[in-house]
């Protein structure tokens, strides 16, 4: 998302009102949708596994893929065996669905699920219609639960959980739908999740949705990367340091935030969402530290020099969280073929 479409977005006021045409057919059309798979005339489809789908009703980042991977963490350490199921936006493949590894370019799969098999240590699945992504990882055998990176309206993907995030800064934003505001769903598209996720802090009011929980993510920043030698160094190892930090995700200025937070002399460089970097995107001052996100690093390592670092971040949740979703799958039948069946309206 672009700096101006952000402003245009998440201020108080509506300046794109003209387009308010466009936004009641795209609201028209998304229930539309929802409720051909809440009646059942378009059936939503997944294998005989438990799916978590995580995702948001806005546009933009919310912090989704950073809780995607301490669900996965969590699980694994539950004993579960998680799968990553992914689009795959900004990827480019002649063939899907597409298993993840350690040689697949994230220009063929895109940078996030690259980065989500990269520190998730999990298979990742990609395919622009998640079923088929979830479907090709039941036949390997790959895992017994599946998390959905996004997805939240991909109703043709059946689920047992739903977790929506929310950026606790931005919130819904000026409240219009797309193209108008950033709404991909109404607010009350809340009142059907399990969970609310919100990022930063927690917003007022969203009871009145009735949703079954609202949790308050915070993220602590775990380590420094370096894109050439793979060393890990403290975070604190920023303070006082003159740094180019690039950032290209959907709000970048909250991984500014976090940078000037451990004390670094900032020089930001705001790029668009998964924006495609060149040597170009990397120059700066000689010998200055350019510090980037996790996910932007994936697409710089082949041109970075070892003065780049990516800084890596984890999800901080309350235990409540954690009960709630254990309790929740383990409610689950989850001998294969067996599965209770459970809402698969989205």
């Amino acid at each position: 998302m672009t700096g101006m479409v952000d402003r245009l977005w998440y201020g108080r006021r509506r300046p794109l009102w003209p387009l308010w045409p466009l936004a009641w057919v795209y609201r028209r059309v998304t229930r539309s949708r929802r409720q051909a798979f809440l009646s059942g005339t378009a059936p939503a489809q997944r294998p005989p596994l438990p799916v978590v789908v995580i995702g948001n009703i806005t546009a933009g980042g919310t912090g989704k893929s950073p809780l995607v991977l301490a669900v996965v963490s969590h699980l694994k350490a539950a004993g579960w065996r998680p799968v990553i199921i992914s689009r795959g936006y900004g990827g480019k493949s002649d063939v899907y669905p597409v298993r993840v590894d350690a040689n697949t370019p994230a220009a063929l799969c895109g940078d996030e699920p690259k980065m989500l098999s990269e520190q998730a240590g999990v298979p990742v699945y990609v395919d622009p219609v998640r079923a088929n992504a979830a479907a090709s990882a039941y036949k390997d055998n790959a895992g017994d639960v599946l998390i959905c990176d996004d997805g939240l309206q991909h109703y043709g993907l059946g689920r047992d959980i739903e977790i929506a995030v929310i950026d606790g800064a931005r919130g819904f934003g000026n409240g219009a739908p797309i193209p108008v505001g950033p709404l991909r769903e109404s607010p009350d598209r809340l009142g059907s999740v399990d969970a609310i996720v919100c990022n930063g802090k927690l917003i007022d009011g969203l009871d009145q949705f009735g949703a079954a929980s609202v949790s308050l993510m915070t993220f602590e920043s775990v380590c420094l990367v370096n894109l050439v030698t793979g060393e890990h160094r403290s975070p604190g190892w920023l303070d006082g340091q003159r740094v180019t930090a690039i950032a290209g995700i959907g709000h970048p200025a909250r991984f500014f935030t976090a940078l000037e937070a451990l004390g670094a002399n900032l020089e930001p460089q705001p790029r668009p969402d998964h924006h495609t970097f060149t040597a170009a995107d990397l120059s700066r001052p000689e010998g200055q530290l350019l510090v980037m996100t996790a996910k932007d690093a994936v697409k710089c390592r082949e041109f970075a020099d070892d003065k780049c670092w990516s800084l890596e971040v984890e999800a901080r949740l309350p235990d409540a969280f954690w009960k709630a979703l254990d309790h929740k799958l383990t409610s689950l039948e989850t001998t294969p073929g067996h599965l209770k069946e459970k809402r698969t309206d989205g």
